[in-house]
This record gives C-alpha cells, sequence and structure tokens, in this order.
C-alpha cells in the first residue's frame, strides 16, 4: 500500500524534533543536511540513539570493548557540526535490536522528556530497492519508533512507569522508507552533512572517496525531486496525524 502525499508542517510552526535512530551515523548519512537546516531555523533537535554500534567498524585489532565509548563520542562530535547538543544514547546491544516492550518504553521516556512536534526516525518497512539501508537493527529502530509515536507516548494510561507526561508529536518523518514522498534541498548544509560524516572516523575504511559517493547520491535525489543541476536533496516519507 503507498503512502499518502507528504505534507509536513511549515518549520516556523515547529519548535522541537526528535531523531531516533539505531546507530551511531544513521542520522548523517540519512537526514543530518535536514537537521542542519532546522536547527539554522531555529528548531531545537535532540537525538536518542539506540544502540552504542559495538559491531560496526573495519578494524580487526581494536578492542571492541572501546567502541561504545568510541561512537558515542564520535556522534557527539558529529551532532556539533549539524547544530544538535541535546543526545540521549540508550546503550542498546547492535546487531541484535527487536521493537521490544522495553525500547518502545524507553524512546516513548524520552519522546515525553523532549516533547518534540515532529520525530524523524527510520522505516520498518524494507526497501528492496536498496537493501544495505534496510539494515536488520534499522527495521526494529523503526518498528520501535512508530509504536513509540503512536500510540504509546500519548497515552497516559499507557507505561505506568514512565513518569513523564503523556505527549503526541503530530509527524513522524522516516528516513529509508521505500516510498519517497517528501524532498528537502541539502545544498545549502551539504558541507555541514559532510563533516557530520567524517566525524564517524572509526566507520570509514575509504575516507577519501566517501565525499565524491555523497555528492553523486544526493545530487540523483535532487534530480529526481526536480530540484536545480547541481543541488542536493534528502529523501523522506513524511506522515501526519494533526
Amino acid at each position: 500500500m503507498s503512502v499518502p502525499a507528504g505534507n509536513p508542517r511549515p518549520d516556523d510552526e515547529i519548535e522541537r524534533v526528535l531523531v531516533v535512530v539505531a546507530h551511531p551515523d544513521d542520522i548523517d548519512f540519512g537526514g543530518a543536511g535536514t537537521v542542519a537546516l532546522w536547527t539554522k531555523a531555529g528548531l531545537e533537535v535532540s537525538y536518542c540513539v539506540i544502540t552504542d554500534g559495538q559491531a560496526g567498524g573495519f578494524e580487526p585489532d581494536r578492542d571492541r570493548a572501546e567502541m561504545p565509548a568510541v561512537r558515542r563520542a564520535e556522534q557527539t562530535a558529529a551532532a556539533e557540526h549539524v547544530g544538535v547538543r541535546d543526545l540521549h544514547f540508550l546503550g542498546y546491544e547492535d546487531g541484535s535490536l527487536e521493537p521490544t516492550y522495553d525500547l518502545v518504553r524507553d524512546i516513548v521516556r524520552v519522546i515525553r522528556k523532549v516533547r518534540p512536534q515532529r520525530i524523524l526516525s527510520q522505516s520498518p518497512e524494507r526497501n528492496w530497492s536498496r537493501l544495505p539501508a534496510s539494515h536488520p537493527d534499522h527495521l526494529a529502530a523503526g518498528e520501535a519508533t512508530v509504536r513509540a509515536y503512536f500510540p504509546a507516548a500519548g497515552n497516559p494510561f499507557a507505561l505506568p512507569e514512565v513518569e513523564e507526561e503523556a505527549w503526541t508529536a503530530g509527524e513522524l518523518w522516516m528516513m529509508e522508507h521505500p516510498d519517497v514522498n517528501h524532498y528537502v534541498d541539502i545544498t545549502d548544509t551539504f558541507d555541514q552533512k559532510i563533516a557530520a560524516l567524517m566525524s564517524h572516523t572509526s566507520q570509514h575504511p575509504d575516507p577519501d572517496t566517501l565525499p565524491t559517493k555523497m555528492r553523486g547520491w544526493f545530487r540523483q535525489n535532487a534530480t529526481t525531486a526536480g530540484f536545480p543541476t547541481g543541488h542536493y536533496a534528502e529523501t523522506f516519507t513524511v506522515i501526519r496525524m494533526g
């Protein structure tokens, strides 16, 4: 079933945004250019990173026990490049994520603390044309976030162990969904996106080639969207409840 046309509220009607992703660097690949636009416009953006990315990287001799601290530091540095300073790390294990009651509860707790009008996360639906984007952890993070977005976070009778007051966010944005319905022109913040990505030094075996690859991918998005030649765009699926 196809999704409805994207119809996000204007950014000047949004005060706070919460980004929920499975791994450090997920937001920087998928949506950091858009996040930078939001923070430049004065929106308060918070990150919720579910796992510490312990299974990531390419260095066989690195002590894997170091990875949680390394990846939290990298994500914190990356967030600075796009104007984000409020980060919530849930500390789940990389590679074994499931949309459990506990995970939904923990995401609800962050939603109720941040009180966002807009939530950006990952798709719970697999994109067969871009299978690497549909990592099982991404799918689990997306499903848990959808469950937290509706109905759990806004239901005052759900999850009674979460002390924070119920909160309903009006918009859900998803990255990596197979049915894109919204494009954001990130030409003005593309360099910030690249800087954020390059902050994840433990994850890039060939960092010199990464900016060129990213320019190609996001220039193609802009072409598909009908933006002017030489522009860059990020893609989303936007669902509104209000």
